[in-house]
């Protein structure tokens, strides 16, 4: 079982959770509940409901989208995030490469958070805005 503590390291890790100041991370922290992935496990699935995210601890993850792997995620990175602000269904398959500790944060408590740490929500805004420009420049240089 991972500590308060090493939770909170973990986070400051991970880039959806760097403009977190400390002590909202430890609301994080405290909401994060540990979950376990057998190699070839299912962590979700194209279509069901996104009402959670998943921040992979240990292992590595497979990205699939209409049969074919997009993506491989490991250590300090998130899946699934947009669905703790929207109620989209999930895009993609994520299926467990090798055995993999997530830590899975559930909507309705983080945005209990949210509404009680405003703070919260300006640093995921600007996390967001950075990834979507990241993006568009990205496919920009693409399609020249």
């Amino acid at each position: 079982m991972i500590s308060t503590v090493e939770r909170v390291l973990f986070l400051k890790g991970v880039d959806f959770f760097t403009e977190i100041p400390s002590e909202l991370l430890v609301s994080v922290a405290r909401l994060a509940v540990e979950e376990r992935f057998d190699t070839g496990a299912v962590v979700l699935r194209e279509g069901d409901e996104g009402d959670c995210l998943y921040l992979v601890v240990e292992g590595r993850v497979a990205v699939v989208f209409e049969g074919r792997e997009v993506a491989h995620l490991g250590p300090k990175e998130c899946i699934g995030e947009m669905s703790l602000l929207d109620a989209e269904p999930r895009s993609a398959t994520v299926v467990a490469s090798d055995p993999t500790l997530c830590l899975r944060v559930d909507r309705e408590p983080f945005h209990d958070l949210l509404a009680e740490h405003p703070e919260l929500a300006r640093g995921l805004i600007s996390v967001l805005s950075r990834r979507l420009r990241t993006m568009l420049r990205d496919q920009r240089q693409t399609l020249v």
